[in-house]
């Protein structure tokens, strides 16, 4: 026979475990889908954000790393990021990053100026992570640009444990030498040869 001080512990951890796990997880779950409530993701918001410097008037150069929620459920839990960079004297940005979709039909994984630098990415507002400019970024676009060429896994994404976009830019700013992180939300960003994790 179950004691009734036995039944209550366990409803007190079931609550407790749901209080503290999944009641967050949820709200932040629901929050993300109410700021795309009623949009579709093809109707989503993808203009820019307003935080890349205009190249027009901005004759340094600028490199800059953004993460945005990712799109519906995942968003709760993650981040899509990129590199965007600018050489002293550019009239464009150069905007760096992994995308998943159309990986398994044959597309490379790493792409290249498929959006502008500072884009909202489905809905999402971008923060930026990093922001350097001038003859730090300078020295920084070539390294950047030879880590972009030597990434290991240029033909594939995985969303968990990776590699995704989070490993491809964790994997820049290591061979680069630029110190900034994803923070926890960057999923797959500790992706090595088969191993997830931060």
């Amino acid at each position: 026979m179950v004691s009734w001080r036995r039944v209550s512990w366990s409803r007190a951890l079931a609550i407790g475990f749901l209080l503290l796990v999944l009641l967050p997880v949820g709200a932040a779950t629901g929050c993300t889908m109410l700021g795309h409530s009623g949009t579709s993701w093809r109707e989503a918001r993808r203009d820019s954000s307003g935080q890349a410097p205009d190249p027009a008037t901005t004759p340094e150069a600028v490199v800059q790393v953004y993460a945005a929620r990712t799109v519906g459920i995942r968003g709760a839990l993650g981040v899509h990021s990129w590199i965007a960079l600018k050489p002293a004297g550019a009239v464009s940005y150069t905007r760096y990053e992994v995308i998943g979709w159309g990986v398994d039909r044959g597309a490379r994984a790493v792409r290249v100026g498929r959006f502008g630098p500072d884009n909202h990415w489905f809905g999402s507002r971008p923060d930026r992570l990093a922001d350097v400019r001038g003859p730090e970024a300078e020295a920084l676009i070539p390294r950047i640009e030879d880590a972009v060429r030597s990434y290991p896994y240029p033909e594939s994404y995985r969303t968990w444990p990776g590699p995704n976009s989070n490993t491809f830019v964790a994997w820049v700013l290591r061979e680069a030498a630029l110190p900034e992180r994803l923070g926890r939300r960057g999923i797959g960003q500790g992706y090595r040869s088969g191993r997830g994790g931060d």
